[in-house]
């Protein structure tokens, strides 16, 4: 496949069985990178992340999916995607993601890399906030994500590149599992995760810098209340890493972590305590259990029971596309569109 992805249909087929095996979800708290040449150390200590995570608990089981946050290798902490692309942006393949394939083969695990900002030459003048599904067969698959956080987040979403035509949503098969991703603000689009899981999905994965004060407190704690909702109306597995970097690594914002992992019912298997601190927090996946509830059930089977034909509200354009889709949004352009996103959605009811 191009972009140094290869052929799912080499790495596992649809239905076979999966033994029981741990996931990961990494957090960490490191300083911002302000140009792409700080991006290595950064790979450097990422990568003693997925050692410790292997070693630690080898003799109790074998952790074989790691996920890491978003931003973890560059946040956009530029206004504009031009000097984004001068100063951070990166192609992918790199030689990072050549560095985490290699320690994939060494371990036999899979990684969910933290976000790049990335450039490519098919969409000159755009970045995309990209993770990459890594395995030791190479790079399973690319998501850029679809949602970004607005006006603020000025890399460019796949949805508005006319022509475009790459999956929005990937979903690929490998020998833990059907695995799909998306990344933070994503997840607060119930439609966006059930791409994934109408593809069959038994692991949703989130590469997350979700910042206070909707992390992991009470009152607001939406990154809790998400994950679990996402999960059980699913049905599916989360396996979510959050940032936990503090407001002088990351301003203006802190980023609270509580990184996590929960089942097909909603239950947290195991959970990060808040703050900024490097944190490791593993439980196991059991897609044998998952596949089981799936075909027994008949109560609750929210996958089963979707009357898409009738969401017709979903189906009528609300935010809309860029008037020059050849160009990279910019915070003006943004704000202007979300206006007139606010409008096509009054319009529903005012009419």
């Amino acid at each position: 496949m191009d972009n140094g992805q290869i052929d799912p249909e080499s790495v596992g087929k649809a239905g076979g069985r999966v033994p029981r095996y741990y996931a990961a979800a990494c957090q960490v708290n490191l300083p911002n990178p302000s140009h792409r040449g700080e991006i290595s150390g950064r790979v450097d200590h990422l990568l003693k992340l997925v050692d410790y995570a292997v070693a630690a608990h080898e003799p109790f089981f074998d952790v074989r999916l790691l996920v890491f946050p978003e931003f973890a290798h560059a946040a956009p902490i530029y206004e504009t995607a031009e000097k984004l692309l001068e100063r951070l942006a990166v192609p992918i393949p790199n030689e990072h993601t050549d560095r985490y394939h290699r320690k994939c083969r060494e371990l036999g695990v899979y990684i969910q890399t933290g976000t790049f900002l990335e450039s490519d030459p098919q969409w000159p003048g755009h970045v995309f906030n990209t993770t990459c599904l890594i395995g030791p067969e190479g790079i399973l698959s690319t998501y850029r994500k679809v949602h970004p956080w607005i006006p603020w987040e000025v890399h460019t979403s796949p949805h508005d590149l006319g022509g475009y035509d790459r999956p929005l949503f990937p979903v690929v098969e490998t020998p833990l599992g059907r695995l799909g991703a998306a990344i933070c603000y994503d997840w607060l689009f119930p439609e966006a995760i059930r791409q994934l899981a109408l593809q069959g999905a038994d692991v949703l994965i989130r590469v997350s810098a979700y910042m206070d004060p909707w992390g992991t407190a009470s009152p607001m704690d939406w990154w809790t209340t998400v994950n679990r909702v996402r999960a059980l109306e699913n049905m599916a597995y989360v396996v979510a890493a959050n940032q936990a970097a503090s407001l002088a690594h990351y301003p203006p914002f802190s980023w609270p972590g509580g990184s996590m992992v929960v089942d097909f019912d909603g239950r947290i298997l195991a959970q990060a305590d808040p703050g900024p601190v490097d944190k490791i927090v593993v439980a196991p996946i059991d897609i044998e259990a998952l596949r089981e509830a799936r075909e027994r059930r008949r109560g609750h089977h929210m996958l089963a029971h979707l009357r898409s034909e009738a969401y017709e509200a979903s189906r009528r354009p609300v935010f809309p596309k860029p008037d020059r889709s050849g160009e990279p949004p910019s915070i003006a352009d943004l704000n202007e569109r979300i206006g007139r996103g606010m409008a096509a959605w009054r319009a529903a009811f005012d009419d």
